[in-house]
């Protein structure tokens, strides 16, 4: 706008300075010499100047601002339509004066916003798939525990050998119910920054083997061993060794309930470029391709009897990988030759 303005103003001044000479020119022909005299006269040479000056400025400003009054009036289109809740409306092209920053910013925003409200309608949509999934699954075991308390509460039973079947399934369902509430009480914890890491510096081969010691009576009652696979040079990583002993507990625990037919699980340790792996692997039932993307979703399972019949909640996965990112890494998981792995990576000890 000020450019315009003061390329106007030189305008005018260049225009006045022309015509002026042109008056010089005119003055050796009388009709032209009278009516320059006659308007000198009566309006003045310095009001003449003046007048020519102003009409040619407004004239230069009006063409040059044409532009910016079309990209005004287009930007003012797009805001109402934005107001509108059209985020996809047409704005105008940028430019490198100050209009065009202008109409730069308005188009950040608005991706800004668009973005805001979509990421806003996917918590209101996860907020409601976890309020379904946790009702639908805390209320299933506590349906089954009142339906054998009920029965007990009525002397519904012949002997005191059913009386303590019944009591024996309504306090299974009742340690489920605890694992299960226990278990969403972590995931929010991870999921909403309140949990606090206490890292140190740790020895992962050392960890590994550990873990895979304290699993021994596990695996051997599910007809299963262990391989671990650790380089001879330490890696060390700092982690939080409580919390990254539940993500590995977690992952072999999994590896022995959905993996058992495959008589093995595999516990493997190396250093890929600057970061760290630890893998997790069984030979049970590969998981198809298409689920594995989802696997770290709140409360999504594999296979819905499975889970059902192990006890699963469908919130291990989701705070394991909770806890990863916290500790600033990934993971993945995929198939590999006939086995399933479960991949975490961690960012390198400097």
């Amino acid at each position: 706008m000020i450019g315009a303005f003061l390329f106007s103003a030189v305008a005018a001044v260049a225009g006045v300075g022309a015509l002026y000479g042109l008056a010089q020119l005119f003055r050796q022909y009388r009709l032209a010499y009278s009516i320059l005299n006659m308007l000198q006269e009566n309006v003045g040479e310095v009001q003449m100047v003046v007048i020519v000056g102003l009409v040619l400025f407004v004239l230069a400003f009006f063409l040059l601002t044409q532009r910016m009054v079309r990209t005004i009036a287009a930007l003012n289109r797009a805001v109402g339509q934005v107001a509108q809740g059209n985020f996809d409306a047409a704005m105008p092209p940028d430019s490198p004066d100050e209009l065009g920053q202008l109409v730069h910013s308005l188009k950040r925003m608005t991706a800004q916003l668009k973005t805001s409200i979509a990421q806003e309608r996917q918590a209101q949509q996860s907020r409601h798939e976890l309020i379904t999934s946790v009702s639908h699954d805390l209320r299933t075991p506590l349906t089954a525990m009142l339906g054998y308390l009920e029965l007990v509460e009525h002397d519904h039973y012949r002997d005191e050998v059913e009386l303590r079947y019944y009591v024996g399934i309504a306090f299974d369902k009742s340690q489920q119910l605890k694992r299960m509430i226990d278990q969403l009480f972590e995931f929010t914890r991870t999921s909403h920054g309140s949990l606090r890491l206490r890292p140190v510096n740790v020895n992962l081969g050392e960890l590994l083997e550990q873990l895979a010691e304290e699993f021994m009576p596990a695996l051997q009652s599910a007809g299963m061993h262990y391989k671990l696979v650790i380089p001879p040079d330490a890696i060390r990583a700092l982690v939080d060794p409580d919390l990254m002993v539940r993500v590995l507990e977690n992952l072999v625990s999994n590896a022995i309930r959905y993996g058992a037919e495959g008589k093995q699980v595999d516990l493997e340790l190396a250093r890929d470029g600057g970061r760290i792996s630890i893998r997790v692997a069984n030979y049970g039932e590969p998981i198809p391709e298409w689920e594995l993307p989802h696997l770290f979703e709140t409360f999504y399972r594999v296979e819905k009897s499975r889970s059902a019949r192990t006890g699963g909640s469908g919130l291990g996965l989701a705070i394991t990988r909770n806890i990863v990112e916290l500790h600033g890494g990934t993971i993945t998981a995929y198939n590999e030759s006939g086995r399933t792995v479960f991949e975490i990576r961690l960012p390198g000890q400097s």
